[in-house]
């Protein structure tokens, strides 16, 4: 049913944990499985320099979100924007159809964390501009 990439991320995800004082954070969840993740990022020099994850869900949930950070980490922002849930899938080397929400969600906690920076970033940009 599952990849050996997915069973592999599953059982020794990355980036586990979170980053104190983060710079974006993005929590998403589905209702209808009861999946729950926040995705925290670092930004330098408009690139994700650290990227963590905190995941309350299934073996896909775990692995698209720790496939997530590997693929966003060391990008840009704009990169990492781009990145969509069949980037995600693929690079898992599938999912089954009824999972492939899982892949959304870890790519839409991506985005929302890198929306929170970019928030924050507007807010407070005279601080932010000198310091990152």
């Amino acid at each position: 049913m599952y990849s050996r990439k997915v069973i592999e991320h599953f059982q020794h995800p990355r980036n586990v944990g979170e980053i104190k004082d983060p710079d974006g954070v993005g929590r998403v969840g589905n209702p209808v499985c009861g999946d729950i993740m926040e995705i925290y990022i670092k930004v330098k020099a408009n690139r994700i320099e650290d990227i963590r994850f905190k995941t309350f869900g299934c073996a896909a949930a775990i692995a698209t979100s720790s496939m997530v950070t590997e693929l966003a980490k060391g990008k840009t922002l704009d990169e990492a924007l781009k990145l969509t849930r069949n980037d995600v899938a693929e690079e898992l080397e599938g999912l089954p159809p009824i999972k492939m929400h899982c892949s959304n969600l870890a790519a839409e906690g991506l985005h929302k964390a890198i929306e929170d920076y970019l928030k924050k970033f507007k807010r407070e940009k005279g601080r932010v501009a000198t310091s990152r």
